[in-house]
């Protein structure tokens, strides 16, 4: 309470905003909350076990914030980011409420939204059956990452490793959220401005819905954001060795972003040649590791014939991909339009973003049909263009590296999805954060202006809006098949 007195002492009107975006996203929070609760197949069966849980937690957490009050005020790193905690920690009982949702038993096949293996995933984190049943070899070491976590959070929960997982997903999410806050406060000193940009990415489009659904991209992002942080402050190299082999060991193409961000940000041919040696005189070992501690969970990423069964999701390159890709990555991470309703093989109509061209069908990608929706995305990119200018019109005088490195990220990710991807949709966590931040540093200049708080501030709120139709419509479609 002495920091929001001395907060409001010190700038009136930027404390006002501050706690209009707490209060946007409190309201939001509990709107998801009813917004689900219109569901009773998919919400009402475990709603007063998750209230109840709440409860529990509150009282835990207020027991320890009362008897240990004095060693949290003598806790520097507290004292310093408490209100990017507090912004991560509201997203995270966001993220949980819909993780907890969309990962039910009752979602038995892959597929259903945005082409995630949902279903694979769930049983390869929270059960024994940890074989990846399509085979694939681009996930070399995962589960010696993911599980032990996994399996260390399920102490407290009487060994619940299913509700684990939907903690350990939804924290990657909070995680994110605070990374990018922690990131923007590193080169911009206002208070409102990093809260702003948090707040937009942990409620975009790619952030809800990947913090909501287990798979492995928001693990991605949160290694990805780890990664420049670790480079910003200095961290020792053994620190980004480790960082590496786990963006390695959980998607082999991840290892290129740190690679991009080790380069163009450091600019140390030695440092990053050694770099590169230790990780991959590492590869090899853990996957051994990870094959001998789950048998015939997957194949060696070396036996390069396991990597011909990817060749149903590689497509020709073409305009119109292009064209769609570049919709899905500038405009669809961020601001959520009406998705394509699919209803195909699967026992569940499929909720999807981009559907590439499969059987002869044609090329599908989700419209903006809503007044809200429509506008939202030109103010997006409005938004874009925008910094897009200030970035070139500051380009001699200013220190490029993040830049580089965000540019070149999109690069990366855009030219590996020209060919890969049936729904592009569900790699966007890989990409959007380096979009953020890059529009982040551009936007620098206005972020003491009042004018731009505002519209800023007024774009997200009615952002949590929009995207929240696109949590009813994932609702209200899977709940018909939900009895």
């Amino acid at each position: 309470m002495n920091r929001l007195f001395s907060s409001f002492e010190k700038n009136k009107a930027e404390f006002t905003l501050t706690i209009l975006l707490f209060t946007a996203l409190i309201v939001w929070a509990m709107s998801l909350f009813q917004m689900a609760n219109q569901f009773p197949s998919l919400f009402e069966a475990q709603a007063k076990s998750f209230v109840i849980g709440q409860w529990v937690l509150l009282s835990i957490i207020v027991f320890a914030i009362f008897f240990s009050w004095k060693q949290l005020e003598k806790n520097q790193f507290i004292k310093e980011n408490w209100s990017g905690l507090l912004l991560a920690g509201i997203f995270f009982s966001i993220y949980f409420l819909l993780v907890s949702i969309f990962n039910q038993p009752a979602f038995d096949v892959d597929d259903i939204f945005f082409d995630s293996d949902a279903y694979l995933w769930r049983r390869r984190f929270a059960t024994e059956l940890v074989r990846d049943y399509y085979f694939r070899p681009v996930h070399p070491f995962v589960l010696i990452i993911i599980r032990p976590l996994v399996w260390l959070i399920s102490i407290f929960l009487q060994g619940n490793t299913v509700y684990a997982t939907f903690l350990l997903t939804a924290f990657a999410g909070a995680l994110c959220v605070f990374l990018v806050w922690y990131f923007i406060k590193h080169f911009v000193n206002n208070h409102l401005y990093n809260l702003l940009i948090a707040s937009l990415f942990g409620a975009s489009t790619a952030q809800l819905v990947f913090s909501s659904l287990i798979e492995t991209y928001i693990f991605l992002a949160a290694v990805a954001l780890l990664f420049i942080v670790f480079l910003i402050k200095d961290k020792p190299l053994f620190v980004l060795v480790i960082t590496g082999l786990v963006a390695f060991g959980i998607t082999i193409s991840n290892f290129g972003q740190t690679v991009i961000a080790h380069f163009f940000i450091k600019r140390n041919i030695k440092q990053i040649i050694i770099y590169g040696l230790i990780v991959t005189a590492f590869i090899v070992p853990l996957t051994l590791l990870h094959n001998f501690v789950y048998p015939e969970s997957q194949p060696y990423f070396w036996n390069l014939s396991s990597f011909d069964g990817e060749g149903h999701n590689q497509f020709p390159p073409t305009l119109q991909r292009a064209n769609y890709l570049g919709r899905v990555m500038v405009l669809h991470s961020i601001v959520a339009p009406e998705p394509l309703i699919l209803q195909e093989e699967i026992p569940f109509l499929k909720v999807w973003m981009f559907r590439a061209s499969i059987k002869k069908d044609p090329m599908r990608i989700a419209q903006y049909h809503t007044l809200l929706g429509n506008s939202l995305a030109y103010i997006w990119l409005g938004f874009v263009l925008l910094g897009g200018f200030l970035f070139l019109k500051n380009l001699r005088r200013q220190d490029n590296r993040f830049f580089l490195t965000f540019i070149l990220i999109l690069l990366f990710n855009f030219t590996l999805h020209m060919r890969y991807g049936k729904d592009t949709f569900l790699y966007t966590v890989n990409w959007t954060y380096a979009l953020i931040l890059f529009l982040a540093l551009a936007w620098k200049e206005f972020s003491d202006k009042r004018w731009f708080q505002i519209s800023f501030l007024v774009f997200i709120i009615l952002l949590f809006i929009n995207n929240s139709q696109l949590i009813l419509t994932m609702l209200s479609t899977s709940a018909l098949h939900i009895k």
